[in-house]
């Protein structure tokens, strides 16, 4: 049995293609250089950023993916850094590109993509 490599809940998402983890580093606002080229600022947080790509997607995967990565906040799961993790997150636009219908009866879709970021 294959491993679940993105999940909310009990609903686990089809596995991607591409999946990118990005440790971001918040800093405070007056973060920045002096007139001497010197770094200031402190660390507030350290979030997470992902980005996700699926290829040769059923319509009913898209619809899966879809109705995890709502518009809004959400939970989202998986493995990093020896963990399984769960975020609350949000996304940017998701990208779909149509391949549809190739003689199988079914509509497919060549490719998916999204950033998600961490609330």
């Amino acid at each position: 049995m294959a491993k679940k490599i993105l999940w909310s809940g009990s609903t686990v998402l089809p596995a991607p293609t591409s999946l990118s983890v990005n440790d971001e580093i918040i800093w405070t606002s007056d973060t920045g250089r002096t007139l001497s080229g010197l770094m200031i600022g402190s660390v507030v947080a350290q979030k997470k950023n992902l980005s996700i790509k699926w290829e040769y997607l059923t319509e009913s995967q898209v619809k899966v993916i879809k109705n995890i990565l709502v518009p809004g906040f959400f939970p989202l799961s998986f493995h990093d850094d020896g963990l399984d993790i769960t975020i609350n997150s949000y996304r940017g636009t998701l990208s779909k590109e149509h391949l549809g219908y190739i003689g199988d009866g079914i509509y497919w879709y060549k490719s998916v993509s999204v950033d998600i970021i961490q609330r």
